[in-house]
C-alpha cells in the first residue's frame, strides 16, 4: 500500500476544514477551489487566504488553486475581452504567491467544433495557439516569477495532443497539463473521443495535474470514483508510466464522496 500514489482533493476553505485529518493523515496535495470567481478575485480574498493556511498548518502536501474561467476562454479574438482575461490570471496568482500555491488550473480553449473545423480553415491551428500566447503572456511570466505552474485542463477537447502542443508551445516551466477525467469520459462517450487513458498517454511526462472524478461518459458528472463507468485500472496504468508526478485531485460534486473514492481506489489496489 505504501508505494501506491497518494490521492488528493479540490475542497473550497469550509470542506477544507471539514476534511483536515484526511488530507493533514498523509499530506494530500490539494487543490482550494474558492478562487475562480470574478467576484472573489474583484474583492478582499485576503481573509480566505488566512483561513486557508492556518488550516493547513502542518501540511506538506502540495497546494495549488483552481484558477479563474467562468465566462470566457483564453483564445478570445477580441482585444478587450482578452484584457479581462489576462486581469482574472493576474489576479489568480496574486492569490497563488499569497497563498504559497504552485499550481493554478486554466481551462482548455479546444472544443468539439475545433475538432471539425480546424483544418477547415487556413492557418486556423496557429491562429488560435497565438491567440492564446496574447492573452497568457503576462501570466506566464507571472508564473514563472512565483514557481507557480499553469496547467491547462481538457474541457469539450476530443483531440488529447492538441492543447499538449499548446503547452508545449510557450517553452516554459510554468506551463503544463492537466487532465480532467470526467470531461475526456464525457468527450469519449458523447463526441467519439478516445479514452481517458489515451489522454494520459498523449500528455505524458508534460502531466503535472489531474482532476479524478468518476462519471457516465454522457455528462459531467464529477461522482464519486468507483461509481462510474471510467476504466480505473487503464487509466492508473497508464499514469505509473511516468516521471512527471502529476498531481492527482479528486474533484467531486459532493465533497462527501472523499473518503469513500479513496477506500474505492484502495480496494482497487491502485492508490490510497
Amino acid at each position: 500500500m505504501s508505494d501506491l500514489p497518494i490521492l488528493g482533493a479540490a475542497l473550497n476553505v469550509n470542506a477544507l476544514e471539514t476534511h483536515r485529518r484526511l488530507m493533514l493523515d498523509k499530506h494530500r496535495d490539494l487543490e482550494l477551489q474558492d478562487f475562480w470567481p470574478a467576484e472573489v478575485l474583484n474583492g478582499d480574498w485576503t481573509p480566505l487566504v488566512e483561513r486557508a493556511k492556518s488550516l493547513l498548518d502542518g501540511h506538506e502536501g502540495r497546494v495549488g488553486i483552481h484558477g479563474p474561467f467562468w465566462g470566457f476562454n483564453i483564445d478570445s479574438v477580441d482585444v478587450d475581452v482578452r484584457q479581462v482575461v489576462r486581469k482574472r490570471l493576474l489576479q489568480g496568482l496574486d492569490v497563488c504567491e499569497a497563498l504559497g500555491a504552485t499550481h493554478m488550473v486554466v481551462h482548455s480553449p479546444y472544443s468539439t467544433w475545433d475538432y471539425n473545423n480546424l483544418d477547415n480553415f487556413e492557418n486556423a491551428r496557429e491562429r488560435k495557439v497565438e491567440l492564446c500566447h496574447l492573452t497568457m503572456k503576462d501570466a506566464v511570466r507571472r508564473a514563472e516569477d512565483i514557481g507557480c505552474e499553469l496547467v491547462i485542463e481538457n474541457i469539450e477537447d476530443k483531440d488529447p495532443h492538441a492543447r499538449v502542443k499548446l503547452a508545449e508551445s510557450f517553452d516554459s516551466p510554468a506551463v503544463k497539463v492537466s487532465i480532467d477525467t470526467g470531461h475526456a469520459h464525457y468527450a469519449h462517450g458523447s463526441t467519439g473521443a478516445p479514452p481517458v487513458d489515451y489522454y494520459v498517454k498523449a500528455a505524458g511526462n508534460a502531466l503535472r495535474h489531474i482532476h479524478l472524478q468518476d462519471a457516465d461518459g454522457y455528462a459531467d458528472r464529477h461522482w464519486t470514483l468507483g461509481e462510474g463507468t471510467i476504466n480505473w485500472h487503464a487509466v492508473f496504468d497508464a499514469l505509473a508510466k511516468l516521471d512527471s508526478n502529476p498531481r492527482l485531485i479528486i474533484e467531486l460534486r459532493d465533497h462527501a464522496g472523499l473518503p469513500a473514492s479513496i477506500a474505492n481506489m484502495a480496494a482497487l489496489g491502485l492508490a490510497q
